[in-house]
């Protein structure tokens, strides 16, 4: 398949100069402050004629949003197609979004890059693989362990805590900015992390030796407290990983190992408690470069006015994943169970330890602890007003959830106009 490299447009009116686009700082960071590539606006929550009318005199544009999943059949395609089928729609046709798949234009270490060259114009990344250039999300990411953890409810309030946290921090915000790039969600959690193992066993003295592939630094100290040695790796190497023997085991969640078939190499899958959970949930986030921030106002707003819908399906997308993993580990004679309370503790013990070393450095600011607190207490009552609960627990998911039963969009309505709408370009 042929793909646009960044973003294609019809007629004179959007044949820009470099008289018109924006320096780099004008759009990142915090998306509120500009006004893009000109034009009129609309308010947000405007009815699709007052849309229109704004969109009038616009020529047709085209952007290139490189998508998380791996293939258009995979559970996470779901975020990419629900994206792009609300900017197509809320844009009247006017905004086509051309959808590449498992990172066929540039991989996760050069997304920064190509976004900032214009190759990609929206792109799923994955700042937490690097930690040097990104130390508040790092930091960030870390101090969500502990953090609620169940399949259904904990991964909402999670989920919610963590965006609302995101946006209202200002040094993770100046990350992107000072790399010219515009964050429509600057952080997402990609669910639960848990452990998965080619053997059984989690007390203390079973993780003696074991190579153990981390997605974070926090990992990495977890790994290690645990007597165990850490491997960085991206997550699409690691089935092969397991398979040879390379790893013994992997920190990772169920929806990518569902997707990518761990299951099939290790069955042995477990889980820590909610107060003791693995650190760096939030892997992941949606930003945009050069090409959204030379788009008139109005499709900048259009693009991340889709946020709203995103996290709603995003939601969805991990707790079927979750439901997914855990039918397809069932499916190969594994279990998901709890972490032996020995090492539940260590890693909580861990989490102590580097939510203090956090603070201590001052990367994201003071009283981080309580900010991560205050935000899962205001999105559990949220969440309880709005009615969502879990059905069951972890390894009978697959039986008393049914993707489509459970509407997240009413808590992603909560979370847009909380955390989002004083972000929305203007």
């Amino acid at each position: 398949m042929t793909h646009t490299r960044g973003f294609a447009r019809t007629g004179p009116v959007l044949a820009m100069t470099a008289a018109v686009v924006l320096t780099a700082s004008a759009c990142a960071g915090s998306a509120g402050e500009s006004d893009g590539g000109g034009g009129e606006g609309f308010e947000y929550g405007a009815s699709q004629e007052e849309v229109d009318a704004v969109l009038a005199d616009l020529e047709p544009a085209t952007i290139t949003y490189q998508a998380g999943a791996q293939s258009p059949e995979s559970v996470s395609a779901q975020s990419a197609n629900a994206f792009k089928e609300y900017i197509e729609e809320r844009s009247g046709g006017k905004l086509t979004v051309d959808v590449v798949w498992g990172q066929a234009i540039a991989g996760y270490a050069e997304i920064d890059d190509a976004l900032a060259d214009g190759r990609v114009d929206v792109s799923y990344s994955l700042p937490i693989y690097k930690p040097a250039e990104y130390p508040a999300f790092d930091a960030l990411a870390t101090a969500n362990g502990g953090m609620p953890n169940s399949l259904l409810l904990g991964e909402l309030i999670g989920n919610a805590a963590v965006v609302d946290l995101a946006w209202g921090s200002e040094e993770l915000l100046a990350e992107y900015e000072e790399k010219g790039l515009s964050p429509l969600m600057p952080m997402i959690s990609t669910g639960t992390y848990h452990s998965i193992c080619t053997d059984s066993g989690t007390a203390p003295d079973d993780w003696q030796g074991r190579q153990i592939r981390v997605a974070s630094v926090a990992h990495q100290t977890q790994v290690q407290n645990l007597g165990g040695s850490p491997v960085s790796m991206e997550y699409v190497e690691v089935f092969e990983a397991l398979q040879r023997g390379t790893v013994d085991c992997t920190f990772a969640q169920l929806l990518p190992s569902e997707e990518s078939g761990l299951f099939e190499v290790a069955q042995n899958v477990t889980h820590t408690t909610g107060e003791n959970s693995l650190s760096g949930r939030s892997a992941g986030a949606n930003v945009a470069g050069r090409g959204y921030q030379e788009l008139p106002l109005a499709y900048q707003q259009i693009i991340f006015d889709s946020s709203a819908s995103g996290f709603a399906t995003s939601t969805k997308v991990i707790v079927d994943g979750n439901a997914a993993g855990v039918a397809m580990l069932n499916e190969n004679g594994g279990e998901l169970t709890e972490m032996d309370p020995g090492s539940d503790a260590r890693i909580g013990e861990t989490n102590a330890e580097l939510i203090a070393g956090v603070e201590e450095s001052g990367v994201i600011g003071t009283g981080v602890q309580d900010r991560v607190q205050t935000a899962v207490d205001k999105w559990t009552g949220i969440a309880e007003e709005l009615g969502y609960e879990d059905g069951g627990g972890f390894a009978d998911i697959d039986e008393w959830y049914t993707p489509g039963d459970v509407d997240f969009q009413p808590i992603a309505d909560r979370l847009f106009d909380e955390a989002m709408l004083d972000h929305r370009p203007s």
